[in-house]
């Protein structure tokens, strides 16, 4: 796992953002470097299975959308035309067009803004691709109507990010603990609204591709920096979950853990 900044160790401090968008810009925008750092994000089957996609259109004018550190633009960039990074923080997108020069990638711009409220025309993309970020969106079926507008009939969209549990036990522990590393969490989506939020917005989907990913609790933590009273929390919330939970988790003894990954293939109709 990469290397992190330990947790902070400050009390809990009340958010001075006015607004979920501001709240998303504070806990993300101080740690743009851990990100586009992140052994997490730079790999992982799920990013290989997305540059192939792309890699079926090799003219493609691509939109990384909720970019984050990067790494969709950069693995995308050699297989397609052209690719927008657009992301809601101004210092991630700073870091993402740093790295981009670093790695002399020509083709890639970046774009500032929210997932719900795309400054682009309809039909501007051919391939929407979006990777661990719709559930920080404060209204993700907005958001994937954006996507859907964007993108041009027949045009492809991939998403990928962590959903939630079908049991409701496993659910409300893994919002609760996502709440606690990060404050700016709005929701992990089980895979049947998945579905349901793509056919509302005009996709139809035609592949899901489930896994399980691991998480080093040091790594993951350390990136956002938690307080170590939230990350005693969520420790507490490890100790406390029954049997039955803990092993879907599979909860390792340092706080380590595996939770459920998937990415949705969709077409716009």
């Amino acid at each position: 796992m990469s290397q992190s900044s330990p947790p902070s160790e400050d009390p809990v401090k009340p958010a001075s953002s006015s607004s979920h968008e501001a709240l998303v810009v504070q806990q993300f925008g101080a740690q743009a470097s851990a990100y586009v750092a992140s052994v997490v994000h730079a790999a992982g089957d799920d990013l290989g299975q997305m540059v192939a996609i792309a890699g079926r259109m090799p003219a493609a004018r691509a939109l990384d959308l909720g970019c984050g550190g990067g790494h969709v633009s950069y693995g995308v960039a050699p297989v397609v035309g052209s690719v927008v990074a657009y992301d809601l923080s101004a210092e991630m997108l700073a870091a993402v067009t740093a790295e981009a020069t670093r790695r002399s990638v020509a083709n890639l711009t970046t774009r500032q803004g929210a997932a719900e409220a795309l400054p682009f025309a309809d039909g501007s993309f051919d391939l929407v691709l979006s990777r661990y970020s719709a559930h920080h969106w404060q209204d993700v079926r907005k958001g994937v109507r954006e996507a859907r507008r964007v993108l041009r009939a027949g045009g492809t969209a991939v998403i990928s990010d962590i959903i939630a549990p079908e049991s409701p036990v496993s659910d409300t522990f893994l919002q609760t603990f996502e709440m606690l590393r990060d404050p700016s969490h709005v929701r992990d989506y089980s895979t049947a609204e998945w579905v349901a939020i793509a056919a509302e917005a005009g996709f139809a989907v035609t592949g899901v591709t489930r896994r399980r990913l691991p998480l080093d609790f040091a790594a993951w933590v350390g990136r956002m920096r938690t307080s170590e009273v939230q990350v005693a929390a969520i420790r507490a919330l490890q100790a406390a979950m029954a049997e039955p939970v803990r092993k879907h988790f599979e909860i390792a003894a340092d706080g380590s853990f595996v939770i459920d990954q998937a990415v949705f293939e969709l077409v716009a109709l």
